[in-house]
């Protein structure tokens, strides 16, 4: 048996689902857009937050506070809305 690996062939990271690193976002609820959230519940593919955090949603939003970088970006958008 042979452990080399096939030609050519390269591992690629896909830095598109990166987590966000330090932590914090872990411990709070973020702003998605309803559809992506939707769909990422349903298929298990990962969403962004608009504070940029990364993951897949699978936890009940209503259990954690709203993250304060999320809400400001929010407050933001609606301000430019008007």
């Amino acid at each position: 048996m042979s452990t080399q690996l096939s030609p050519g062939a390269e591992t690629v990271e896909d830095r598109r689902t990166q987590t966000t690193e330090g932590g914090d976002h872990e411990r709070f609820s973020h702003y998605v857009e309803k559809e992506k959230l939707t769909e990422a519940m349903v298929m298990g593919t990962p969403v962004v937050a608009l504070c940029g955090k990364v993951w897949v949603p699978s936890r009940d939003p209503e259990k954690f506070p709203t993250c304060p970088e999320c809400k400001e970006a929010w407050e933001q958008l609606k301000k430019d809305e008007d």
